[in-house]
């Protein structure tokens, strides 16, 4: 009985191995980094994992965050990592917050879509004659501005958007008589709301809780971006135009522009093409599954996986690029 047992286990375990196996010059397995413990994409990078365990080869998923994940893709330490597109624009041209270029580290694909939103008080914006962010600049308001901490993807990409976009960063704002501080996504939201800031801005997914939180506890403009503004920042990081779209926030009534943004997977270029191909037809198979724990990943697009402002793992543009043209 035993001797059968053990052979009905032994044929188990070669089936499963079977289910996983690798293409010529594949890995054992991958290591895949995610975000902070407890975090959205700490738990988006292990859905990542098992769909990929089950169907590809072993992934590993471990923490990690927006900038380091893209350094140690690059150092060999890791082969996949979340991050946003306009960190991996940074880290290939090895500009702030990096310090070199990080070789080797390629997109793998856009998940879904982030958005610069740059909300202001409405008695403010009327009072100052605030149109757009631009507005801010030109008029060098002494504004009360908020954006969150330092070292996340929401305050590198706002930083950004007055650097690159508008020639001034947090020391000009505050050398016209403005004041900058930095916030957590509630603590901002209660400083907008209860009128100790006047703007308040940030990178978020398409349908954000916190906005609708304070357009229910006071009046607020979402401010454009300017044109150009756009544009120097989409050349410098290799981020895009979108637009916030009505019907979401009752305080839109019309497109506004904006800097868009991807939460994006980075790989190793150095991998296989037939694996990433693989790794991308089993992600766009599962993505429903996934869409059910991760609303945002049902936005995942072919049409908008791959971009041409960063570099692609040739595995990833070929799945993504076929599937589009359908």
């Amino acid at each position: 009985m035993r001797f059968r047992w053990f052979w009905a286990l032994a044929l188990v375990a070669l089936a499963a191995s079977a289910a996983v196996a690798g293409g010529a010059g594949w890995p054992s397995q991958l290591r895949l980094v995610s975000g902070p413990s407890g975090g959205t994409w700490f738990a988006l990078g292990g859905a990542f994992a098992n769909i990929w365990s089950e169907a590809v080869l072993p992934v590993t998923s471990g923490t990690g965050g927006g900038v380091s994940n893209v350094v140690t893709i690059s150092k060999g330490q890791s082969d996949v990592g979340l991050t946003t597109l306009s960190v991996l624009g940074a880290g290939v041209k090895g500009v702030d917050p990096f310090k070199e270029p990080a070789k080797g580290t390629v997109l793998f694909a856009n998940l879904y879509r982030q958005y610069a939103y740059f909300l202001m008080r409405k008695d403010y914006a009327d009072k100052m004659g605030v149109k757009s962010v631009g507005d801010i600049v030109r008029k060098k308001l002494p504004i009360r501005f908020a954006t969150l901490t330092p070292g996340t993807a929401s305050e590198f990409v706002i930083r950004t958007i007055f650097e690159k976009g508008y020639g001034v960063g947090w020391k000009d704002i505050q050398s016209w008589g403005g004041k900058v501080q930095f916030a957590s996504y509630s603590d901002g939201a209660d400083l907008l709301a209860d009128n100790h800031i006047d703007c308040f801005a940030f990178q978020v997914s398409k349908v954000a809780s916190v906005i609708m939180d304070i357009e229910n506890r006071t009046e607020i403009v979402i401010l454009p971006v300017d044109e150009e503004a756009i544009k120097a920042v989409g050349e410098y990081l290799g981020t895009t135009r979108f637009e916030i779209e009505p019907g979401v926030y009752k305080s839109v009534s019309q497109p506004i522009p904006t800097v868009g943004d991807y939460t994006c997977l980075a790989i190793a270029e150095s991998l296989p093409e037939d694996l990433v191909s693989k790794l991308a037809e089993v992600l766009w198979n599962k993505k429903d599954e996934i869409a059910k724990s991760f609303k945002d990943m049902a936005d995942l697009n072919p049409k908008e996986a791959v971009v041409d402002s960063v570099p692609v793992h040739p595995g990833a543009k070929k799945f993504w690029s076929s599937l589009a043209k359908r």
